[in-house]
Order: C-alpha cells, then structure tokens, then sequence
C-alpha cells in the first residue's frame, strides 16, 4: 500500500557533511519550530546544499535554495514552499529574466541552457541522480485524494514556467498538495490549479533570489544569483 503522507529527498551531498542526515528528532524539532512568522528562505533547511544550472556540469553550476510564496483570491488562499535543485536554470516568468542557472565558461554570465541546447550544445554525462526540484503546495480549501492529486499536477506549471529544462529525466520533480478544510463547500480546481501554479512560480523566483554563494568542500564557488546580479550592477555602473 502507498502512504497517505509520503515522502521525498533531494541529492545535496556535494555540499557539507554528507554523514548528518534529517530524522525523527529534527522532523519534531521542525514542527516544535512552526509559527505564523514568515518562513526562512535560501540556503536553509532542504535548501541548504541546493544547487541548479548542473545540465553542463557542477563547475557551471550555481546555488539553489528554498523558497516560499503566497497569495489570497476570493475565498481561497493558498501557500507554497519550494526548495530548488534543479538541472535546468531559473526564469522569472513575470520579467522573462534569466536569474540563474549553468554559467559561461569565465563563469561570469549564464547560458541559457535551453537555448545552448537548441544551438546543439550537448550536456555533461553522469548528471543522473544530481538533481530534484520539491515542493510543497498547501490551501484552505477542502479537498478530496483525487483533488489534492489534481492540484499537484496543476502546479507543476508553475515549475515549468520559472525552471528551463525542467521535468528531465534526470529530475525527480515532486510535489505535494493538501487542504485544510477551513474553507468548506466544493472546492473549485480550475481556480485552485491555476493559483497553484503561479504561487509555485512565485516560491521557486523567491528561492533562488534568497540564496547566497557557497563554497564546497573542494574549493569550488557556487554563486547565487544575488551574486551575478552585483557584479552585473558594478559593471553598468563602470
């Protein structure tokens, strides 16, 4: 039988100690933690050793992050929480600006990688396993199995407009719904699908934008888009 609450991981190993691993007790130590502030965001919790932009290699790479978002209409609300470890870069769909994602070979601009892969550009071997996108997408609507299912896979456009490539065979690309119930009545999906996605889109913008650069245990750097962002700024202003 299939749990009603499963679970999913993301491969972070290339960052800190790979022998410290979440269990019960930080998973209680978390719920004892829960309040109404906002949520912390970039390189925390699942966030912590996320990276993205890996489809031409970890040197290209930059880092990921968790990322959280949310937004009231009409009678719903709803919230997500996203932590970004993707293959693929990242968008902001609202600008159509590259935020990040694998970088040039002076690791100084990004590349674009789906229009690299486009021009015939092909990507690094071994990727298999090193990336994974979760999320977490939640509303106080009341919902049934078959609509929390319908509401995930409605979200999951809010990862495909904001991370290019996205949903590849190298990507574990997961996310979770539920409903609390405090709004009663049927609920209405197509309202709830299309505010999922967006407030998906939202979390995994906010992701990388809360993210700091990161050194691995080898000396390599991994930038945030903060960090590319700067020194784009200091260039402009030259």
């Amino acid at each position: 039988r299939v749990p009603i609450v499963p679970a999913a991981v993301l491969f972070d190993l290339l960052v800190g100690d790979h022998r410290i691993r979440p269990d019960a007790a930080a998973g209680f130590a978390a719920c004892a933690a829960a309040s109404r502030h906002p949520p912390a965001q970039g390189n925390v919790g699942a966030g912590a050793g996320a990276t993205l932009g890996k489809l031409f290699g970890i040197a290209h790479s930059m880092k990921g992050g968790i990322g959280s978002a949310s937004l009231r209409a009409g009678r719903y609300t709803l919230g997500a929480l996203v932590a970004v470890n993707a293959l693929g870069d990242v968008r902001d769909p609202a600008s159509g600006r590259l935020l990040a994602g694998s970088r040039s070979a002076d690791g100084h601009r990004l590349r674009d990688a789906a229009a690299r892969l486009a021009a015939g550009d092909l990507p690094a071997g071994a990727l298999a396993g090193m990336a994974t996108t979760l999320g977490i997408v939640a509303t106080d609507a009341t919902l049934t199995k078959a609509q929390a299912n319908k509401l995930a896979t409605m979200a999951h456009d809010g990862l495909a407009r904001s991370i290019s490539p996205v949903h590849t065979m190298t990507d574990g690309d997961t996310l979770f719904a539920l409903g609390t119930g405090q709004v009663e009545g049927a609920a209405d999906l197509t309202v709830l699908g299309a505010l999922a996605a967006e407030v998906t889109a939202r979390a995994v913008v906010n992701a990388v934008l809360s993210a700091h650069g990161l050194t691995l245990p080898d000396g390599q750097h991994l930038p945030a888009a903060r960090d590319l962002m700067e020194a784009r700024d200091q260039m402009e202003t030259r």
